[in-house]
């Protein structure tokens, strides 16, 4: 059976099943869910990002493309087999 086939099972299952056996399931699994975070409602955070876009803009610190650090990445790697 496929995880997709699993998923869709349990979904149907807990849908109908009785309070007991809902909570039950529940308490099988509660401490491996994580709740989601949305980090977009993170004050500190959202600020953190904000002052280093402004840091960024004005020149302070320096950002770098995806394809900068790969080169730089490779550049190591270059380095490091040549010893």
């Amino acid at each position: 059976m496929t995880t997709a086939t699993i998923r869709e099972r349990l979904y149907d299952y807990i849908r109908v099943a009785d309070d007991k056996k809902v909570q039950a399931i529940y308490t099988l699994v509660e401490d491996q869910i994580v709740p989601a975070v949305d980090w977009s409602e993170d004050e500190d955070f959202v600020a953190e990002l904000d002052e280093r876009v402004r840091r960024y803009e004005a020149g302070i610190d320096r950002a770098y493309s995806w394809d900068e650090l790969e080169a730089s990445i490779a550049e190591l790697k270059k380095k490091r087999t040549a010893k």
